[in-house]
C-alpha cells in the first residue's frame, strides 16, 4: 500500500489516504511501523478517510498504538496532503478528528501549501472534560510526583496536558516527563509540557502521552500558549510563537478562550509502497 512521510517541524508522520475503505491496523502493526529501526519510523500515523460531515477525516496513532483525539501538527501534514494532491482542492477546508470537526486555513505558494492556520477549538479548563480526577480547574496548583511538589495547569485541547512553567534542569524533565504522564490523576494519561518564558516567547519542550519526546507537538505548543496567558505571562490576543526543540509555532489564545489558532509549516518527506498485510 502506498504511504507518505511527512513532518510538522520535526514531528514526524506516515500517512495513509484510505478513501475507498477503512483501513484497519492493529496496534502491533503501528508500533511496527512507527519503529526507527525496523519499520519506518515516526511519532505517529495518520489515516485520511472519506467524510459525510466534512471535507474528510483523519484518525491518528500515536507510536505505541494508542488513538489520539487530535493532533496539530498532523492536522496541518494532512491538509497539505489533501490540497497538494488535489484531493480536497480548497484553501479552507473541515476536517473531521475525534475531538470535533477543525476549520483550516492553506497557506499556498507555487501551487503548494506551505503553511496552515488551524482553528484549535475552544481550551477547556475542566477537569471533567480533560479528563483529571480533581474538582473544578487546576490552574498553577500542585502534583505530587514521586515526593516531589510540581505546580502546573491543566488543559485539553481536544486531548489532555499539564503545562509547568517550573525551572527543571534537562536530566529532571527526563525523569518527570513519563511519571507526570502516567500519573494516576490523568486516568487516560497525559501530554506533559515544560514550559519557560524567554522575552516574548514560550520555550516547550514536550513528552508525548503514547510517543514520548518529541520535536514538536501542535496541541502541546496551543496547551502551553492558553496556560501562559491565564497565568500573565504572555498577552491574549496576540501572536505567540512557541518554541519548540523542531521549530516554532505561532498560537493566537483570544481573552475569552473562544476559539485558540496555531499556525505553522508542513513538509512532505517522500512516498513510499509497503506490504501490510
Amino acid at each position: 500500500m502506498k504511504f507518505w512521510k511527512y513532518h510538522g517541524i520535526g514531528n514526524d508522520f506516515i500517512l495513509f489516504a484510505d478513501f475507498q475503505r477503512r483501513l484497519q491496523l492493529s496496534k502491533k502493526k503501528i508500533v511496527g511501523l512507527c519503529d526507527r529501526h525496523y519499520g519506518i519510523g515516526a511519532d505517529g500515523i495518520l489515516i485520511l478517510e472519506q467524510s459525510r460531515d466534512a471535507d474528510a477525516a483523519m484518525r491518528i496513532f500515536n507510536a505505541d498504538g494508542s488513538e489520539a483525539e487530535m493532533c496539530g501538527n498532523g492536522i496541518r501534514c494532512a491538509a497539505k496532503h489533501l490540497y497538494d494532491f488535489s484531493i480536497v482542492r480548497k484553501e479552507r477546508m473541515r476536517i473531521v478528528t475525534l475531538s470535533g470537526v477543525k476549520e483550516v486555513r492553506c497557506i499556498v505558494q507555487n501551487e503548494e501549501v506551505d503553511e496552515v492556520i488551524v482553528n484549535m477549538g475552544t481550551p477547556s479548563l475542566d477537569c471533567s472534560s480533560i479528563p483529571m480526577k480533581y474538582e473544578g480547574q487546576f490552574i498553577q496548583k500542585v502534583i505530587d510526583v514521586g515526593g516531589r511538589q510540581i505546580r502546573g495547569t491543566a488543559v485539553s485541547m481536544g486531548n489532555p496536558h499539564f503545562v509547568t512553567f517550573e525551572d527543571f534542569g534537562p536530566d529532571e524533565i527526563r525523569i518527570l516527563g513519563p511519571l507526570i504522564e502516567n500519573h494516576p490523576i490523568f486516568p487516560r494519561r497525559t501530554n506533559v509540557e515544560f514550559a519557560r518564558i524567554d522575552a516574548k516567547r514560550i520555550i516547550v519542550d514536550v513528552y508525548e502521552r503514547g510517543a514520548g519526546w518529541t520535536l514538536a507537538c501542535g496541541t502541546g505548543a496551543c496547551a502551553a500558549a492558553v496556560a501562559a496567558a491565564i497565568a500573565g505571562l504572555v498577552k491574549f490576543d496576540e501572536d505567540i510563537e512557541v518554541r519548540l526543540p523542531g521549530g516554532s509555532l505561532w498560537v493566537t489564545v483570544p481573552k475569552d478562550l473562544s476559539s485558540v489558532t496555531m499556525r505553522g509549516s508542513a513538509v512532505r518527506v517522500f512516498v513510499g509502497e509497503i506490504e501490510l498485510e
